[in-house]
C-alpha cells in the first residue's frame, strides 16, 4: 500500500532504518478512520513496526449507522487519548502486562500517528478468534496485572472514566434503549460502577481480538487503548468473558473465571502494590461483576438491539444486578 513521502522519512528517522522493504495492511480502522499496517525495514535497529494512522475528517458512513457528531468526536479523542496513552503510560507496564513501546506519536489537523513495537517481532504474533480455556485464564492473568499495577493511581490525559460504552458518552445509545427498567437503572449501575471503594487504569476494550499471544499461547500482550481510563476491573473482566466465552458458558464457568481473576489479582498485588488491601478490594469488586455486565448490557441493546451478545445469560445477570441496587444505597 502507498505511504507519502513524509511518513517514509519519519519511519526511516524513528527506526534508524536505511531502506523500506514491504508494507502490509493489517487492518483498517474501526468506522473507516484509517488503517493498520506493518512496515518491514533494513539497516535499522528493528525489523519491522507497527503503524497507526488516523485520518481525523469524519468518514461519510458507520458500520452500525450512528454516524453523529458526536460518535466523531468521540473517536476522534480516543485516539488523542490513546497518543496520550502511549506516550505517558505505556512504559510503566511490565511484562506481566506487556503492550508495544511507542517508538513515535504524531498529530495535526488531519491525522493521527502511532508507531509502535512490532508484537509478532519480539514473541506475540498470534491474534486468535477462539481460545480454551487455558488461553482465556491466560488473557484474564494480563488484565490482573494491570488493575493491580495502576491501582488508585491519579491520571490525566485519559478518559476520566475508561471502556467505550460509558454512559456520559452514549446518551444517544440510553435514548434508544427499549428496555425501561434498565433505562431505568442506568445511571445508578454507572455510579455505583464510577464510584466504588478502588479505582484503576482500565483497558477500556479487553476484547479477545486485542490480545496477542505467544506461539505457545502462554503470554499474551495488549493493543488498542482508545478508550484506556479510571474505572473497577469488572468492566475489563467482563468485557472480555463476553469476546470469547459462548453465553451457553458461561453459566458454569462464572465462578471459576471470577476466583481465577481475584486469585491473580491477588497475586499481582501482593508483587507489586503491597500498601493495597487486596482482601478489601476483591469485598469492593466482586459484587460488581452483575453490574458491570448490566452497564455494558444497557449499551448493547441501545445500539444494536438484535446483537448475539444479549441472552439468556446477560439478561439474568442485569436482572440480577437491577435486584442489587438496595444494597448500594
Amino acid at each position: 500500500m502507498p505511504i507519502s513521502n513524509s511518513l517514509k522519512t519519519t519511519l526511516l528517522t524513528v527506526t534508524d532504518a536505511q531502506e523500506i522493504i514491504d508494507i502490509q495492511l493489517i487492518q483498517g480502522v474501526w468506522g473507516g478512520y484509517g488503517e493498520l499496517f506493518r512496515v518491514r525495514l533494513s539497516g535499522g535497529n528493528t525489523s519491522s513496526v507497527v503503524v497507526k494512522l488516523v485520518k481525523t475528517p469524519q468518514p461519510g458512513s458507520h458500520p452500525k449507522g450512528w454516524n453523529t457528531t458526536r460518535s466523531h468526536q468521540r473517536k476522534l479523542h480516543s485516539y488523542q487519548v490513546e497518543s496520550y496513552w502511549y506516550l505517558h503510560y505505556a512504559n510503566l507496564c511490565n511484562e506481566q502486562c506487556y503492550l508495544p513501546r511507542c517508538l513515535a506519536a504524531q498529530s495535526d489537523s488531519e491525522q493521527i500517528l502511532l508507531i509502535l513495537e512490532d508484537l509478532s517481532a519480539v514473541g506475540y504474533p498470534v491474534v486468535k478468534k477462539e481460545v480454551s480455556l487455558d488461553e482465556a485464564k491466560t488473557c484474564i492473568t494480563w488484565l490482573a496485572n494491570f488493575h493491580a499495577l495502576h491501582l488508585q493511581k491519579k491520571v490525566t490525559g485519559l478518559w476520566p472514566t475508561g471502556s467505550y460504552w460509558h454512559l456520559a458518552t452514549r446518551p444517544d445509545e440510553l435514548a434508544a434503549l427499549q428496555d425501561i427498567k434498565l433505562k431505568n437503572a442506568a445511571r445508578q449501575i454507572d455510579q455505583i460502577l464510577s464510584q466504588c471503594a478502588f479505582q484503576t487504569i482500565v483497558h477500556g476494550d479487553a476484547k479477545l481480538a486485542n490480545f496477542c499471544f505467544s506461539a505457545d499461547g502462554q503470554k499474551v500482550a495488549a493493543v488498542d487503548f482508545q478508550y484506556v481510563g479510571l474505572g473497577c476491573g469488572m468492566k475489563d473482566l467482563i468485557l472480555f468473558i463476553s469476546s470469547c466465552i459462548p453465553p451457553q458458558n458461561c453459566f458454569e464457568l462464572e465462578s471459576q473465571l471470577l476466583d481465577y481473576y481475584f486469585q491473580a489479582l491477588t497475586t499481582a498485588v501482593l508483587t507489586t502494590r503491597s500498601d493495597i488491601d487486596a482482601v478489601q478490594l476483591e469485598l469492593a469488586w466482586r459484587p460488581l461483576y452483575a453490574l458491570a455486565w448490566a452497564d455494558f448490557q444497557r449499551f448493547v441493546k441501545g445500539w444494536s438491539p438484535e446483537h448475539w451478545k444479549i441472552n439468556e445469560y446477560t439478561e439474568q445477570l442485569t436482572e440480577q444486578a437491577i435486584h442489587s441496587l438496595e444494597q448500594f444505597q
